[in-house]
Parts: C-alpha cells; sequence; structure tokens
C-alpha cells in the first residue's frame, strides 16, 4: 500500500508584526557579530546601559577596517539611540 502524503496548509500571505524583529534588536545583533568577527566579544547588555562601554565599543567600531562593522555602528546609534551619554532607566 503506498504511503499517502500528508496534506500541507498554505502559508499565510503575510507575516504577522510580532513576528518581524524590532529594528532596534537587528541593530544590536548586527554590531555584536561584526565586532565577534573583529575578535571583540561585546556585552549586549551593558552596551545597553553604560555610557562609557558603549563609547568603548562604538570607537573600536570607528578605527576598524571593515566599512560593513562602521555602517553597523552608526545604525546602532542611529536606530537605537546608543551612545557616550545613553543610560537605561532602572533602579
Amino acid at each position: 500500500m503506498p504511503i499517502q502524503p500528508m496534506p500541507v496548509e498554505p502559508l499565510p500571505a503575510q507575516i504577522t508584526e510580532a513576528s518581524d524583529p524590532a529594528p532596534e534588536l537587528l541593530a544590536f545583533v548586527d554590531f555584536k557579530w561584526l565586532m565577534a568577527g573583529e575578535g571583540h566579544r561585546i556585552d549586549l547588555d551593558r552596551l545597553q546601559i553604560e555610557p562609557e562601554y558603549a563609547h568603548a565599543c562604538l570607537a573600536l567600531a570607528a578605527g576598524s577596517t571593515s566599512v560593513t562593522l562602521r555602517q553597523a555602528a552608526q545604525r546602532l546609534v542611529s536606530t537605537a539611540g546608543v551612545s557616550a551619554s545613553n543610560r537605561r532607566a532602572g533602579p
């Protein structure tokens, strides 16, 4: 007896907003992995809450020979608002 294929439901024509990552998240992830490619480990939590750490990371990226990394750093500043004066509200 031949095996019958299971019916497959068609994929939705539109992806919902809930499945789209926030542009800020993409900027952070891109920056982290591009920096890793240059040998620098990035702590994303610290990057978001410690201005001195953020400044140091952005300075490293600015001095990179990688145009892609320098552009990712700029996107991080413009999209996610990371800068040396960035602070997250907290206790």
